[in-house]
Formats: structure tokens, sequence, C-alpha cells
């Protein structure tokens, strides 16, 4: 049997999160691919943490499935693309700490939103989803929160778009201050 609260469970899990989610994987990214990336010092860094990431999000995806969650309930979100912009400003600029943390920094929080979009269209419908899989019960920390309708122009990608770049530098920042606490 399938009620509103199915399709309506799967329709804010997808908006809420998705910008929850562009914010923190934004954030999460660029705070260790560019500690990693200025610890070595070697552009491309950056991109093999990524791949890292990416690799470790399949294995929770298989996880989350296991527990009779969708397939496509986890999306793995672009990290590659992203970290190689990360890359590229740290190579262009000539090894430039401070370009890499400024310019990649703003493209990361920037991209992963739109990037992320293309991966949440090839999602499965929500009511489509519903009746192949009624509500699990989800612990309260995972609990979906109502979406604001109407605020935002009501674009999840432009909310994640614009608070990722705003947040995503000074969290560089912070991860390149890892390697001066540490190392210097």
């Amino acid at each position: 049997t399938i009620n509103a609260g199915d399709y309506i469970f799967y329709t804010d899990w997808m908006w809420t999160s998705f910008v929850v989610f562009s914010v923190s994987q934004s954030t999460m990214l660029a705070v260790g691919a560019i500690y990693y990336m200025l610890f070595t010092g070697v552009p491309g860094t950056a991109t093999y943490y990524a791949t890292i990431m990416t690799i470790c999000t399949w294995v929770a995806k298989g996880a989350w499935f296991a527990l009779g969650y969708p397939y496509d309930f986890v999306v793995v979100p672009v990290w590659i693309p992203l970290a190689m912009l990360l890359d590229l400003s740290y190579w262009a600029t000539r090894r430039n700490k401070h370009a890499a943390i400024l310019i990649g920094g703003t493209m990361v929080g920037l991209s992963l939103p739109l990037f992320n979009m293309v991966n949440l269209l090839l999602v499965r419908d929500p009511l489509e989803v519903a009746f192949k899989y009624p509500r699990p019960t989800l612990p309260a920390y995972m609990t979906p929160i109502e979406p604001q309708v109407g605020r935002f122009y009501n674009s999840p990608v432009a909310l994640g778009s614009g608070a990722g770049a705003v947040l995503t530098v000074p969290v560089a920042a912070s991860g390149a201050k890892l390697n001066t606490w540490t190392y210097r």
C-alpha cells in the first residue's frame, strides 16, 4: 500500500537533502582536497582524493541499498570534476596557495550544485519510488525537513550554489591552515 506520506517523504528527501548535501559535500571536498594538494604540492592530488571519496560513497550507497532503500536513494556526488577544477586553479596560478583557496574554493562551491543537479534529474520520480518502496523508518537525525516552497525562487541549485560558494572558501582556507599548523 502507498499513502501520501510516502510520496512526500521521497520528494522532501530529494529536494531538502540536495541543498544541505550540496553545501556539506562541497565543503568536505574542499577541506580534504586542498589539504592533501598543499601537503604534497602536486596538482592532481585533489583529484586523487576525490576519487577515493567517490569509491567510499559507492560503498555507502551499497550499504543503504542493503538496508532496503532504493538504489538511487543515495546519489553519488560529482566530486572528481570539482577536484579537477581545484587542481587546475592551483596549477594555472603556478602553485599559488591563496589563488587555490579563493578561485578553487569558489569554483567548487558554485559548481557542485550544478553538477549534482544532473545527478538529481536522473533519480527516479518520487511517486514511482514511493510505489515500489513504501517509506522506511528513518532515524530522527535523517528525517527530512519540510522545504520552504517559494523561497530562493524555489531553486535548490541557486541556494546550494550561493551558500556553497560563500562557505567553501573559508573551509578551503582552514584545510590549507592544517598544513601550517602541523608541518611548518
